[in-house]
């Protein structure tokens, strides 16, 4: 039924503390310094390979929808997912999901161009409603192309190129703005991720992510001690976006020692770990990436105790 799209996603897939805490200096104001490194957008080599598509936000992830309707959803029903609980679902058992900058009164998508192939919008064409779902909830919409796309209590709905296989929900959480849909066409918010917690990369090993499942990175350049100060600002920042503080007990699997925020020379706040403040990379697109682990031999991954990830020897 859904052949042709669900072949384009494999092939796709396929190529693709107290005494501490007065030494961190919390909520102290930094010495601005001329010393930074920018690092360049591509991966270190022997890494990640070149950023990939910024999920969500409109840019080309190589996936696509068909215009002649092979992947139509069909009938829709309501599955059961082991993390997740009950989630809908098309007729080839793949989770629905809804966007968080589209809108419901009026039903309308947020989601094109490079954003409609990794998430690609559900045909209303032949959507209908089985057991367990009511059929007054579903609706259609028309997009910008002026095809329909299937409307569940007024939401949008879509696919997420990444799942392959009936019962896959690695959309779920996203960039923080990405839901499945529950069968009354509210969205599942369980399984989105604390202010900060940890992965296991394939390559890295356990590492430290923040709230969207991003990678986080320490500055070799940066101080710790007597007090966290950032040596990246102005162009640096725009690359090595800060992370703002995240309280401790919406933390899980990182250290509680050194976790805090400071001041930054500019007056905004700053998470660190270990007392080391912490950034991501705008390289990293999706969660998962981690194109900026060795970026100009001073950006690595920051482990669960705040030590960089794969430094030299």
């Amino acid at each position: 039924m859904k052949t042709s799209w669900r072949t384009a996603s494999l092939v796709a897939t396929a190529a693709s503390v107290l005494a501490l805490t007065t030494a961190c200096g919390q909520d102290q104001a930094t010495t601005p310094s001329s010393a930074q490194n920018v690092g360049a957008t591509a991966a270190a080599p022997g890494g990640y390979g070149d950023p990939g598509s910024d999920i969500g936000s409109g840019a080309d992830s190589g996936y696509g929808t068909d215009d002649d309707g092979a992947d139509s959803a069909g009938k829709l029903s309501a599955a059961t997912n082991p993390k997740l609980g009950r989630v809908l679902t098309d007729d080839s058992g793949l989770t629905l999901y809804r966007f968080d900058k589209d809108t419901a009164e009026p039903p309308k998508s947020a989601c094109d161009g490079g954003c409609a192939q990794t998430w690609p919008p559900v045909p209303a064409n032949d959507a209908t409603a089985g057991a367990g779902i009511d059929k007054a909830l579903l609706g259609e919409v028309t997009r910008s192309d002026g095809s329909k796309q299937l409307t569940v209590d007024g939401w949008p709905a879509y696919r997420y190129a990444k799942d392959l296989n009936a019962g896959d929900a690695n959309g779920q959480g996203v960039g923080g703005k990405w839901f499945a849909f529950a069968p009354d066409g509210k969205k599942i918010d369980k399984g989105a991720l604390p202010g900060l917690s940890t992965r296991k990369d394939p390559r890295l090993g356990e590492i430290v992510v923040d709230k969207n499942g991003m990678t986080v990175y320490r500055f070799m350049k940066d101080k710790a001690w007597p007090k966290s100060v950032s040596n990246c600002t102005g162009a640096c920042l725009e690359k090595w976006p800060a992370v703002a503080p995240v309280k401790s007990d919406d933390t899980k699997g990182v250290e509680k020692k050194g976790l805090m925020g400071f001041t930054r020379p500019d007056g905004t706040k700053q998470m660190t770990v270990d007392c080391w403040p912490i950034y991501t990379f705008s390289g990293d697109q999706a969660p998962g990436d981690a194109n900026g682990q060795g970026v100009g031999g001073t950006w690595y991954a920051v482990a669960p105790d705040g030590k960089p990830v794969g430094t030299p020897k």
